[in-house]
């Protein structure tokens, strides 16, 4: 390693070690210990064999120096041959194991990598949905990429680095010492020169990469909102374009300024740096020579110690600042062990058992629910925020019972934000009670299996969420196995087929970025084709015709009227045109149930169903309602049809008052 390259890693390093400084624990070199362990066979051949290559790195400049000793002394070519072969060798030798110990390297640190993503993805994916809803996705992300990858580097780079930084200097140390104490003292003595501008120039830099990085980051951050499909309609319906581009312009212009800065102070830094190396050079070069004209040094002495000089301060300079690199990189394995110390607020019991066979009834036994506080399901760091909300803990339902027996739909209306959602959101156990119990076919759904529950229940939510994935992918979600002619009956049955085979791509056409591509209706009816295709024997409906159309609401009841045939039905409506059937309709406010009955029963109690049922159905002109005698008007339920049946065979029922 010649001076110029010693000086711009002792620069990357420098700068890189800057970036965060925070202590770490006991308790986390432990854990770390447990991530090592399996990779501990890996990790001993490779300290072995950076050991012996720094060992050889030593040996190249003393057999250099031999060389020229034998040349002066006139000595036999077939000594110079066979110290110029030896040298050969060893480059050979130094080929082979640097390339086995990258090879090592690159086992050991990829390996960890994939432990550590692994294990922070299958951790993540068991957490409630109060996590995800309060954590900003881009920093989860940062943690199963920039910070896991820091942890590696504590493996791959910086313990290699330190044990063959440490072998390397002893040595050297100990060869130019027995050369020359004189010239290894001056040599040492000239180190501060070379090490504390790096520190300097190092934080220097280290704040401007941190500037140019949050610069960066506010632009990616504009350039995701801007560039998503809704981002992007907001814009051109609501926004400045010459605005965003003005301050989407400021910030690329920062970012080249920075960028300017940086390559300049590098250059500089390099520059000086090499030109101390280069003086450095001229002493040992001056005094060894003038050692060497008294005979008090060898000539060929002189020329290892000028090779021995860059092994000298690379070293040290990497030592220098190892205990920096070193918490750095430690920090990353901090940062994803946070993550992991969520505890997941939904377990599943070791003796958990199956859904029972046949058909489900539904049972909400006085349940009591209250959203977790942000402590117990989030991490500051996560939402971006200097300190967590302690708000939450308020209980937002109270004493909540009812009952859907197997096949029965029972309907959930009431004003935005009057815990409907809520209760469905329980019942497939996205959360659990406070107490109470939730039972499917008698069984307390703390105790079934999390893959019976996810089996058994089907949801379709006001949003129908797409991935940016084909319509297959999309549909293979709810079946992995499915045949393709299930998917086409799945599809028949939704009412989408028609749709999917005029595509050009047919069921390979992508959907784009949550289902943008499609209309909302489309969306709707995808996910219930989805729906179909699990088989589900209970159903909850969250709002699944909010915000569409007349003509696509009539398209999505009916295929949920297909949806629902022969299923226990959980259904929450904004339209009580869609719940008029319901063999049971709860009226929830405020967390509570006040009213219960069926349609027309609470139409006579005149209560709060009523007034809801006034506000929307007010008699026009006519004294018709809106919807009556439209497709919009088939009610969400065909008990008593087989499940699978087709659309011939469900029982359409006029919602007439």
């Amino acid at each position: 390693m010649d001076m110029e390259v010693t000086a711009w890693h002792s620069l990357h390093s420098t700068m890189t070690a800057q970036q965060d400084k925070r202590p770490f624990s006991r308790g986390t070199l432990r854990r770390i210990l447990t991530f090592a362990r399996p990779h501990r066979r890996h990790l001993v051949w490779f300290l072995i064999l950076s050991t012996v290559t720094a060992m050889l790195a030593v040996a190249t400049p003393l057999l250099a120096g031999r060389v020229v000793d034998t040349i002066v002394n006139g000595d036999s070519s077939s000594v110079v041959l066979g110290l110029s072969g030896l040298i050969a060798v060893i480059a050979v030798a130094e080929a082979g194991l640097g390339l086995l110990t990258r090879w090592l390297s690159a086992i050991i640190g990829e390996g960890l990598i994939l432990d550590l993503r692994t294990t922070v993805y299958d951790h993540v994916q068991r957490m409630p949905v109060a996590f995800f809803t309060r954590t900003r996705t881009g920093a989860l992300v940062s943690r199963l990429n920039n910070d896991v990858i820091g942890a590696q580097r504590a493996f791959s780079d910086t313990l290699s680095g330190v044990v063959s930084n440490i072998v390397t200097l002893l040595l050297t140390l100990v060869v130019m010492l027995s050369l020359s104490w004189q010239i290894t003292l001056i040599a040492l003595v000239l180190l501060p020169v070379f090490v504390l501008p790096a520190r300097r120039v190092g934080r220097r830099l280290a704040g401007l990469r941190r500037e140019g990085a949050d610069h960066n980051a506010a632009m990616g951050t504009q350039m995701t909102e801007r560039f998503s499909a809704p981002g992007a309609t907001l814009v051109k319906l609501m926004g400045r374009p010459s605005r965003e581009s003005a301050e989407f312009a400021s910030r690329a212009r920062r970012v080249r300024d920075i960028g300017v800065r940086s390559a300049m102070v590098q250059t500089y830094f390099v520059t000086a740096l090499t030109l101390v190396s280069a003086l450095a050079l001229a002493v040992v070069y001056g005094l060894g020579g003038f050692f060497a004209l008294r005979g008090q040094l060898e000539a060929g002495a002189i020329v290892s110690l000028a090779l021995l000089l860059t092994r000298l301060y690379a070293p040290l300079t990497a030592l220098s600042g190892a205990h920096i690199e070193v918490m750095s990189a430690l920090v990353s394995f901090e940062r994803v062990f946070e993550v992991l110390d969520l505890k997941p607020l939904i377990t599943e019991k070791p003796d958990a058992r199956p859904v029972p066979e046949g058909p489900v009834s539904v049972e909400f036994d006085s349940v009591r629910f209250a959203y977790p506080s942000a402590d117990k399901v989030s991490l500051a760091s996560l939402e971006e925020v200097a300190t967590l909300d302690t708000r939450g803990g308020e209980e937002v339902l109270h004493d909540i019972s009812f009952r859907a027996e197997a096949g029965q739909m029972v309907a959930l209306v009431g004003s935005s934000g009057a815990g409907k959602s809520t209760i469905a959101q329980l019942l497939p156990r996205l959360y659990d009670t406070d107490s109470g119990a939730i039972r499917l076919a008698g069984v307390d759904v703390r105790d079934l299996t999390a893959a019976s529950l996810r089996d058994a229940l089907g949801m379709v939510t006001q949003d129908g969420h797409l991935f940016h994935d084909s319509l297959r992918e999309n549909l293979l979600l709810a079946k992995p196995e499915a045949a393709e002619e299930e998917l086409w009956d799945a599809l028949r049955r939704a009412r989408l087929e028609e749709l999917i085979r005029s595509l050009p791509d047919g069921l390979d056409t992508v959907v784009g970025e949550r289902g943008y591509r499609l209309s909302g209706g489309e969306r709707q009816r995808l996910t219930i084709a989805r729906l179909l295709l699990a088989h589900p024997r209970v159903v909850i409906l969250d709002e699944a015709t909010a915000h569409l159309d007349s003509t696509s609401e009539a398209a999505v009841q009916e295929a949920l009227t297909e949806a629902l045939a022969g299923r226990t039905a959980v259904v929450i409506a904004h339209r009580l045109s869609t719940v008029r059937a319901a063999d049971l309709i709860l009226v929830v406010e405020g967390g509570r149930i006040i009213e219960r009955g069926t349609h027309h029963t609470l139409l006579a109690a005149d209560g709060r169903y009523a007034q809801l049922h006034r506000t929307q159905f007010a008699a026009t002109d006519s004294g018709a309602e809106p919807g009556q005698g439209s497709a919009a008007g088939i009610a969400l339920t065909a008990r008593g049809s087989d499940p699978d049946s087709g659309p011939e065979q469900v029982k359409e029922t006029a919602l007439v008052p």
